[in-house]
């Protein structure tokens, strides 16, 4: 990998990480909020960024964003890893040449949002910018990966039949156990299924599966320098199923999974599924580092509750924050918590927050990993 320490201990431009960012859906909020995250000089700090997209798509983000925010940012194109420059002030992007600058609507000088919605040009642009990071990180040439929001629906008009990142993550890095985890501040939570129908998911709840979810959780939250962390496990039924009145998959499934992990020496304070009723805002109060749920809603109802502020009186979103990880990849990948916003891309107003939170996450990462190598 291209990451490392110092003699001395400090980091250099070449030891930096280098994170490649994903662009997202060419006609949603990924490019403008690229933008807005690389205006930060602290960034380049901490790694060395680089997005991989398309150019006509990052120069009118940046014409949009200087119009809208004041933004004066460069562009760099590159073919190769090799070729990017890493200095405040210019954004590398390695051009894949998807979308022409003919096929972007609107007027950059006159920021409005797109309108486009799923499309199958933005699904295969989508889908390739992700191909791509993912290769040049399994090839070792970026230390971390980063994705933008794209469609599921445009990317399957667009023949690549996924319901998500997470599973091309999985499939491209030929990854047979992975989870989702979403976080935000100290809330952190772990999916035992997702994308699934919610009665495909109560059948997906077994022991080994929670027992694998239980490790990847712990695993995560020792790569962000939580050295003992403190897991809870949600019950899936109501009351943790009442000793078998409601449901038995907490007898069944889930106590042995804990038990196992426990064994393991992983620390589940309550040692016993937690109710899911309650789990939630003891985990907010600082009782837990993360809390394994059994499926989709479960987890991603509570951490969006509290990332996502919308404020009525203005009419947009204060605050679009949280991130969603892939965990159990031979590869580092965080993303944005949140679509692709086709309602009001392109307008340059998109909130970056989920984003940053993201580029963090894999800064965090990836130096932990180089440290465990």
């Amino acid at each position: 990998m291209l990451t490392g320490e110092c003699a001395d201990g400090e980091e250099n431009e070449m030891n930096k990480p280098i994170v490649g960012i994903s662009m997202g859906d060419p006609f949603g909020n990924g490019p403008e909020i690229t933008v807005k995250v690389l205006a930060d000089a602290d960034v380049y700090e901490r790694c060395n960024p680089l997005v991989v997209g398309d150019l006509s798509c990052m120069e009118y983000a940046v014409r949009a964003a200087k119009k809208v925010s004041g933004i004066d940012l460069k562009l760099h194109r590159v073919e190769n890893v090799s070729d990017a420059k890493f200095e405040f002030g210019y954004i590398d992007v390695y051009d894949l040449g998807i979308v022409k600058k003919e096929d972007i609507p609107g007027d950059p000088e006159h920021p409005a949002p797109f309108g486009l919605g799923a499309t199958k040009l933005g699904g295969e642009a989508g889908f390739q910018y992700v191909k791509k990071v993912i290769e040049l990180a399994m090839a070792g040439e970026v230390d971390a990966t980063v994705t933008n929001a794209f469609s599921k629906e445009a990317i399957n008009m667009a023949g690549h039949h996924y319901s998500g990142h997470t599973e091309v993550y999985a499939d491209y890095t030929k990854t047979k156990k992975y989870c989702m985890m979403l976080a935000h501040e100290d809330l952190r939570v772990a999916h035992v299924s997702t994308h699934v129908s919610l009665k495909t998911a109560c059948d997906r709840v077994k022991k080994e599966r929670v027992l694998d979810v239980i490790r990847m959780a712990n695993e995560a939250c020792r790569s962000q320098g939580i050295r003992q962390p403190k897991i809870a496990v949600a019950g899936l039924n109501p009351h943790c199923g009442e000793n078998g009145m409601f449901g038995t998959e907490e007898i069944e499934e889930i106590q042995p999974a804990i038990d196992a992990a426990l064994a393991e020496g992983i620390l589940i304070p309550d040692g016993k599924p937690t109710p899911p009723d309650t789990v939630f805002s003891k985990a907010a109060g600082g009782w837990y580092d993360i809390v394994v749920v059994m499926y989709h809603d479960q987890g991603h109802i509570p951490l969006k509750v509290k990332g996502f502020v919308y404020n009525k009186e203005e009419g947009h979103w204060d605050a679009v924050a949280g991130i969603n990880v892939t965990l159990g990849l031979p590869i580092i990948r965080a993303s944005v918590d949140h679509g692709t916003g086709y309602g009001h891309a392109g307008d340059g107003h998109a909130n970056e927050l989920s984003l940053a939170n993201a580029v963090d996450f894999a800064i965090t990462s990836a130096r932990y990993r180089k440290g465990n190598q």
